[in-house]
């Protein structure tokens, strides 16, 4: 007798980003205003990280806020409606509640009906991974269009007596739209970890430490009143810099595409020394524009490359139908790059 068989789910052969979304926070941090809190000095800021000003979220602009805003952005450029998403994936590190998952109010809010949602957490490299899990599942047939949302409040996490930290982060919320196509939109996706190196970009402590011991103080013998952010930034600024331009053309190479190719070099807003030395490393040519979206931004974690994205097409520094190189890598240490249509 012949075993029964599972029949399987078929999808689209292809899948590519159809809209996207951003959406910033409306009180803009100069640096002039981080130098209240630290040592520095303007020209120092800007020379190590490239950031002249970051954004900060507001008491009604929450992580979940922010992501409506942005989502819909994204579902009004792909052309389709709430109704239509099959999937809602939320990154963030900065969601402070461990449960429910934020992406369930924000399908909820934005009339997604019973689409399955969930949050991720993979850091700065969190769009690429919630980006690799929306192909799979628009090409599995397990979802038509999916939405991929990356969010961060950063300023909740942030130490503003470190000097080391306190210019770097900003607020804010990207999405994108994937959805089926009729020629490859996304290629194939390069990501992993590097667990051994979990400790150079951090939370200072476990929320049961910081609960238990409401009166410890952080290294500077300054009461702290919650875990921050703390990073090492030399081995990060080595690790992005050797082993991330080796990660970026491993994701041109399996996307059959060469540098002088690309419409757009994207990378995660971390530091603009960081993006230049990739650029040398990759060898890119002058004519290939890239995101330099930290300027006015800061690191906005998960949210930086959709937020890129968007400000790349908007000012027309980016096109419709180029073909754009993305990389994310941050805490985990993780990682992720690929090749991508703009849409």
């Amino acid at each position: 007798m012949t075993k029964p068989q599972i029949r399987p789910a078929t999808g689209a052969q292809y899948s590519r980003i159809h809209g996207v979304g951003g959406y910033r926070p409306v009180r803009v941090i100069p640096n002039s205003e981080v130098l209240e809190w630290i040592d520095s000095s303007d020209e120092w800021i800007r020379t190590r990280s490239g950031i002249a000003e970051r954004r900060w979220a507001g008491p009604e602009e929450s992580v979940a806020e922010m992501s409506v805003q942005a989502a819909g952005k994204a579902i009004a450029q792909a052309g389709i409606t709430p109704e239509q998403i099959g999937g809602v994936i939320v990154s963030t590190v900065s969601h402070l509640k461990q449960t429910p998952a934020i992406a369930t109010e924000i399908a909820q809010r934005l009339g997604c009906g019973t689409a399955p949602a969930f949050d991720i957490s993979a850091a700065c490299a969190g769009f690429g991974y919630g980006l690799g899990l929306a192909d799979g599942m628009v090409r599995g047939g397990n979802a038509e269009y999916v939405l991929v949302i990356g969010v961060e409040r950063l300023s909740d996490l942030t130490d503003k007596s470190d000097r080391s930290t306190a210019f770097i982060f900003g607020d804010g919320a990207g999405a994108a739209i994937v959805g089926p196509s009729n020629t490859p939109g996304i290629g194939k996706l390069i990501w992993g970890s590097d667990g051994s190196q979990a400790d150079v970009i951090s939370q200072t402590q476990a929320w049961d430490t910081a609960f238990a011991k409401p009166d410890a103080i952080n290294g500077q013998g300054k009461e702290q009143k919650w875990p921050a952010l703390r990073m090492d930034g030399q081995p990060v600024f080595r690790w992005a810099v050797w082993e991330m331009a080796k990660v970026a053309q491993q994701a041109l190479d399996a996307a059959g595409i060469t540098a002088d190719q690309l419409g757009a070099f994207i990378p995660h807003q971390a530091n603009m020394r960081i993006t230049d030395a990739m650029i040398k490393a990759l060898k890119l040519p002058a004519s290939v524009p890239v995101a330099r979206d930290i300027a006015e931004t800061g690191n906005t974690s998960a949210a930086s490359i959709p937020l890129a994205m968007e400000r790349m097409l908007e000012s027309g520094e980016a096109h419709s139908g180029d073909l754009a190189l993305i990389i994310g890598f941050g805490a985990g240490l993780v990682y992720a790059a690929a090749v991508v249509t703009l849409p």
